[in-house]
């Protein structure tokens, strides 16, 4: 069966290159050449993942992006011709999964669309118990995070990252260790991503994200998921 996915990007060129590559490779293509049309066939179809150009001619990807993460968690690939470390942070930090530098191999592209629709897939199937520590709960199942009984704004990437790392508590992982086991780690140019992912999930989840007790930096290796007094039955 074949996957659906949405295109938002003005060039005609290239996304009409794009549809005829993914068909042959299970992925069927819609395309939009500006964001108001993109958001209103998101708001009617169900798609697996969505590509989203940052240059668009009525609102840029950013706003679409935002729009899109308040009413929905569908994985966003964004694409940018910028070439500038911050619109990914800026892109990443209102909920886009990965990021694709322009020009690009299609290749590369189908194989990051198949990677962050693998780990939604792989999330939906996963059939795990909640995971209680105090005042928060992760669910596998429905994929929400919960502090104190209300839903915690993440990403479908950065609810992965959490995951993973409070399904190992105390356990310190290293920033490949994360890309590996979510991503891989030929895929990953920017590896400071994961230190703008975790910046929200310590948004969303501590009392105080500027000095977070529970989603700590261990310098100089990685990240820990701390267990804390609150946590004892």
């Amino acid at each position: 069966m074949s996957e659906q996915v949405l295109i938002i990007d003005d060039d005609r060129k290239l996304t009409a290159m794009l549809v005829e590559y993914l068909r042959p490779r299970g992925i069927v293509a819609a395309t939009a050449a500006d964001a108001t049309r993109g958001l209103e066939m998101l708001a009617r179809g169900a798609y697996e993942a969505v590509v989203l150009d940052v240059m668009l001619p009525d609102l840029d990807g950013f706003e679409v992006c935002r729009r899109l993460r308040a009413a929905s968690d569908v994985p966003v690939l964004m694409l940018t011709a910028r070439g500038d470390p911050e619109d990914r942070v800026v892109g990443l930090e209102l909920g886009a999964d990965d990021y694709l530098p322009k020009p690009f191999d299609p290749r590369e592209l189908l194989a990051r669309l198949k990677a962050i629709m693998r780990r939604r897939a792989g999330g939906r199937q996963e059939r795990s118990t909640v995971l209680r520590f105090g005042r928060l709960e992760i669910d596998p199942d429905a994929r929400e995070v919960r502090r104190d009984g209300a839903i915690c704004p993440l990403t479908g990437y950065q609810f992965d990252i959490l995951v993973l790392l409070a399904r190992h508590p105390g356990r310190v992982l290293s920033r490949d260790a994360i890309l590996d086991r979510l991503r891989g780690r030929e895929l990953e140019a920017f590896d400071r991503s994961i230190d703008v992912h975790v910046s929200r999930i310590r948004a969303a989840i501590e009392d105080d994200p500027g000095k977070p007790r529970r989603l700590r930096t261990v310098r100089g290796v990685g990240y820990q998921f701390a267990r804390l007094p609150e946590d004892a039955p």
